[in-house]
């Protein structure tokens, strides 16, 4: 997109907001951007990336927003009292959302592929980019998180790939009800459930989006999905599933720790395939990438040698390291579903697990609730532990109707509410014991990583 214009990203680190930028870097435009993380000295490496790719950084207080001639970009969660966003007003600089400049870009391609659903959208965009890269198409790839596959010493935040092909790969988002803006060719549903909004929302939001598409991908295991399947055309439909039928069919799982292998059933025809990801939930968000892939025109044998080399996301089930025998695993965990799925994941081998679960915002806490605290009811074993620390809050006016310690106790004596984070991780750490498995989720909040890894050497020696 080098058609002369000027953008300005405030919060330029955010996860939607870094790969859109690198995308329009990669592709001429002028990018700059400001972040509060980058004002308080935080993540120096991933700033350090974008300034390599070309990208100008500003404090934010509204110095790097100085003409009219500059788009400035700013999620929903900024506030107009931030100096960049009084700035632009000064100047009358254009102001556009991160999805609407997202949509913009999909809206444009030749081929865009759209992934939505509550849960698994970010690796399932990964899968099908991987797929299409590997395949020598080429694609433009839009994530929310890092994929280890295009990630190098060169490159170590790839949430991006920017590419000259057909396809526009890229996870779209309900929370704000911005996947209206969508209009893919192809479009994948990989579930429907309670994170941002009522499940009413969502229904109409997702049957919009999967309505407008030559191509549906749709999870049929997924009762909401399954459901909204049965209003659509069904000649546009691709259905997937595991261990149940549907259009590619997932059969006897055979799980590792940190890999999973299954049969793909295809139009009668049985397939082995082995992901270097682990868990069921893996297995769904695969078939729905080759569902897609296939779609896109990518021979079915071809699709799956190339997903078996796909690597993962960061932060999704991403195993930090080992000491005196506890393993420590960084995810991006969130809501009930995600949740539930890395813990089930977990549990399918032994040894008891201490989960740090930091929620990702006060509203979504208020959202989740009663789903929530039943999932943790139902989903931990008998001799897990779980913290909770304050929700992650980054500035600006925030109703706290419901507090990690309100979801603590209606969980019960397995549960634990240490407000400040740094001490709820010290706390467990001390608990830990050789066998244990130490996970660390939450979303919004790219320090989580460091807090994972900074837990190693806290971890000390004992007698199980």
């Amino acid at each position: 997109m080098s058609d002369g214009k000027s953008y300005f990203f405030v919060g330029i680190g955010g996860s939607g907001m870094m790969p859109l930028a690198m995308i329009l870097a990669g592709r001429g435009a002028s990018v700059a951007g400001s972040d509060r993380t980058l004002d308080r000295g935080a993540l120096p490496a991933k700033f350090a990336d974008l300034a390599a790719k070309g990208v100008t950084l500003f404090p934010q207080d509204g110095s790097g927003v100085t003409s009219a001639a500059q788009i400035v970009v700013a999620s929903a969660a900024v506030e107009a009292s931030v100096a960049d966003i009084v700035a632009a007003e000064r100047v009358g600089a254009a102001r556009m959302s991160r999805a609407e400049l997202l949509a913009s870009l999909f809206n444009q391609s030749v081929l865009p592929i759209g992934v939505a659903g509550t849960s698994g959208k970010s690796t399932v965009t990964g899968m099908i980019g991987w797929i299409l890269h590997a395949c020598g198409r080429d694609p433009t790839v839009m994530n929310g998180a890092v994929m280890k596959n295009f990630a190098s010493a060169d490159a170590p935040f790839a949430s991006a790939l920017v590419g000259g092909g057909a396809a526009f790969v890229s996870e779209v988002d309900e929370s704000d009800g911005s996947i209206a803006l969508y209009h893919p060719k192809i479009a994948v549903l990989n579930n429907v459930s309670l994170d941002h909004k009522s499940l009413e929302e969502l229904r109409a939001l997702f049957g919009a989006f999967a309505g407008k598409a030559e191509t549906t991908v749709l999870n049929i295991a997924d009762g909401e999905t399954a459901a909204l399947a049965a209003t659509l055309d069904a000649a546009t439909l691709v259905t997937f599933a595991v261990e149940q039928n549907a259009d590619l069919s997932a059969r006897d799982l055979r799980p590792e720790p940190f890999a999973i292998g299954f049969d793909l059933v295809a139009e009668g025809v049985k397939h082995p395939v082995r992901l270097s990801v682990p868990g069921q939930h893996n297995v769904s968000n695969a078939l729905a990438a080759l569902a897609a892939a296939r779609a896109a025109g990518i021979p079915l044998g071809e699709a799956i040698g190339a997903i078996e080399g796909f690597t993962g996301l960061k932060r999704r089930f991403e195993l930090v390291g080992e000491a005196h025998g506890v393993s420590v695993i960084d995810d991006f965990g969130h809501n009930p579903d995600k949740i539930s799925a890395t813990l089930a994941t977990l549990h399918a081998f032994p040894g008891r697990l201490l989960v740090l679960f930091q929620p990702h915002g006060y509203g979504p806490l208020k959202v989740m609730r009663h789903e929530l605290t039943a999932m943790f009811r139902g989903a931990l074993g008998p001799d897990d532990v779980l913290v909770l620390p304050d929700p992650v809050y980054q500035g600006g006016t925030v109703a706290r109707e419901v507090t990690s310690a309100d979801i603590v106790a209606e969980i019960g004596t397995q549960a634990h509410h240490i407000a400040d984070r740094a001490e709820a991780a010290a706390w467990i750490a001390a608990q830990a014991r050789s066998g244990d498995r130490i996970v660390v989720m939450g979303a919004r909040d790219d320090t989580l990583s460091q807090l994972a890894a900074d837990m190693l050497p806290q971890i000390a020696p004992k007698i199980a």
